[in-house]
């Protein structure tokens, strides 16, 4: 989407789970008086089974390394360009199981389709984002348990209002800075910023 901006797509609030991309927006003149934006949410991880499996689920991933023969595919995000794949391989490495389970990931373009690999079984397990595991449409899909965010650098998550917001983009952009907003989503498992 941040290229997408500067080739001019007319888009006038930004939010992104990579906050490099909101700077790097702002360094390059791309953001309502060069503003670098505010902080909304810090991202959390989730591990997350197929439905059905028999796999036991716990913060430190012991159950994972025991029962790893169960494990044929194993589903992240791709770690070159999703900050969510970031955080799943420094989870992992961690942990001390980067190279006992990198033979066997499957990469999604992004969190969603990684979790999408699991939710249809194409893959047994994965790490995934804690808010899409706690959503509506998942729940009771699978099984998950949150992941220590000391595992990994926070995701940190920005936003910005771009050059051209118009008045109702920037109402919105004010209103998701609110405290019942932040409490709705920490109910989907994002931390508020400090």
């Amino acid at each position: 989407m941040a290229r997408q901006i500067q080739q001019g797509l007319g888009a006038d609030l930004f939010m992104s789970a990579d906050e490099e991309l909101v700077l790097q927006l702002a360094r390059t003149g791309w953001t309502r008086g060069g503003e670098t934006g505010v902080l909304y949410a810090l991202g959390r991880l989730a591990l997350y089974s197929a439905p059905g499996s028999t796999l036991v689920l716990d913060p430190r991933l012991e159950g994972v390394r025991q029962q790893w023969a169960k494990v044929h595919k194993f589903a992240i995000a791709n770690p070159e360009h999703a900050p969510y794949g970031r955080a799943a391989r420094e989870t992992l490495q961690s942990l001390g199981l980067w190279t006992l389970v990198e033979p066997r990931l499957v990469l999604g373009d992004n969190i969603a389709q990684a979790t999408q690999f699991v939710v249809t079984g194409s893959a047994q397990a994965g790490i995934t984002a804690l808010s899409l595991v706690t959503a509506l449409e998942l729940r009771g899909q699978g099984q998950f348990v949150a992941l220590p965010p000391q595992l990994h650098a926070p995701l940190r998550q920005r936003m910005v209002l771009l050059a051209k917001a118009r008045a109702p983009a920037a109402a919105f952009y004010a209103y998701l800075q609110q405290a019942p907003v932040r409490a709705v989503l920490a109910q989907y498992g994002f931390v508020p910023p400090p």
